[in-house]
């Protein structure tokens, strides 16, 4: 068995491969039990033939189509036989000794179930990156954020959030370490995902399983950012909003049964998700009147998809001892961002 394997996962980004990838691998040469491994989500740019013909010691794990990051790297690491996986974006820019600090704090605590670096802004690396910053939280309805990042605004690392590990709700997937073990139990990635939020997804399912989420201060690496899908894309809009009402479905309920009787809980958890998709339907008119129809149109297709994909909370939510860090109820994301500006960030201090 492998000690780590390091899966880029590819769809038509040859640049970024030919850019990042000769550090990647030169930042694991000579540790032992690692090894960088690429799947390829049937790219159409030349991806596989740089691969044969510049690394051609990197094994390719070649898929038939594109199945998105949920489902490329399900049927990537499905065969993998190493203890750790880091799920590592294409535009990702390591430097040496970014990866043993990770495996270190793994190692010496088989409580966690993942972990990951900070993630700074390869554009200016200063800054933390919108992805991941240092590490993610969430609001009481659902609206994701991060240590360093709230909705828009970015800060610079100061070092502010270098007290030591910290436990979070999530971990962004352009740099994330999976103990395997725990990817197989809880059957990896949830695929009607397809991208976005999937990894807020298994970070949460692994705390209601009993495990920890970690974010690791002493790691860093530089993320380039929206190399697949531009912040402007319907798509990704689309994929958004759908995937944020899927990520309540599947942990809010069983998040409040932790700690109240199961018919409140579902009680609960249903309202609130009916609050957020009138929020969504506000935001929604707000595209419209503001002249983008793309944008309208994306969070309607959304919903619709939503009500085609979900499956319910379930009448029997599992109970037991697991805490879950970084769900934060008492918090309104929006308007308290709305209402303290660039001073948000002090004030989540005293909220999370």
């Amino acid at each position: 068995m492998k000690k780590v394997a390091v899966v880029i996962l590819n769809w038509n980004t040859k640049d970024y491969l030919q850019r990042f990838l000769p550090g990647i691998i030169d930042s694991i040469s000579g540790m032992a039990g690692a090894e960088v491994v690429v799947a390829d989500n049937a790219s159409t740019d030349g991806s596989l033939e740089l691969m044969r013909e510049r690394f051609p010691e990197v094994p390719l794990i070649l898929l038939d189509k594109n199945y998105g990051f949920t489902g490329g790297y399900n049927r990537a690491l499905e065969g993998l036989d190493a203890e750790y996986a880091v799920l590592l974006n294409s535009d990702v820019e390591v430097a040496p000794g970014w990866l043993e600090p990770l495996l270190d704090w793994m190692d010496a605590h088989p409580e966690c179930g993942a972990c990951g670096p900070k993630l700074h802004a390869l554009s200016d690396p200063d800054r933390f990156e919108y992805a991941g910053a240092a590490g993610g939280l969430i609001d009481r309805y659902g609206y994701p954020f991060c240590r360093g990042r709230v909705l828009q605004r970015v800060e610079t690392d100061r070092g502010q959030y270098d007290g030591g590990p910290a436990d979070v709700l999530w971990i962004t997937g352009a740099c994330l370490l999976v103990r395997m073990h725990l990817w197989r139990e809880l059957g990896g990635l949830d695929e009607r995902f397809f991208a976005h939020m999937e990894e807020i997804d298994l970070c949460w399912r692994m705390q209601l399983a009993g495990y920890r989420v970690c974010l690791i201060p002493s790691a860093c690496v530089l993320h380039l950012g929206g190399g697949t899908l531009p912040a402007s894309s319907p798509f990704k809009l689309r994929l958004n909003y759908r995937n944020n009402l899927l990520l309540l479905e599947n942990n809010l309920a069983r998040t409040l049964a932790l700690r109240m009787p199961q018919k409140k809980a579902l009680r609960i958890a249903r309202r609130r998700i009916f609050l957020r998709r009138v929020f969504d339907g506000a935001s929604a008119l707000t595209y419209l009147v503001t002249l983008r129809p793309k944008a309208f149109r994306a969070v309607l297709t959304a919903h619709g998809e939503f009500r085609k994909l979900r499956r319910g909370s379930g009448g029997d939510l599992p109970t037991g001892k697991a805490e879950v860090h970084g769900y934060c109820e008492n918090l309104w994301l929006i308007p308290t961002a709305l209402l303290k500006g660039q001073r948000i960030f002090s004030k989540l201090k005293d909220i999370v």
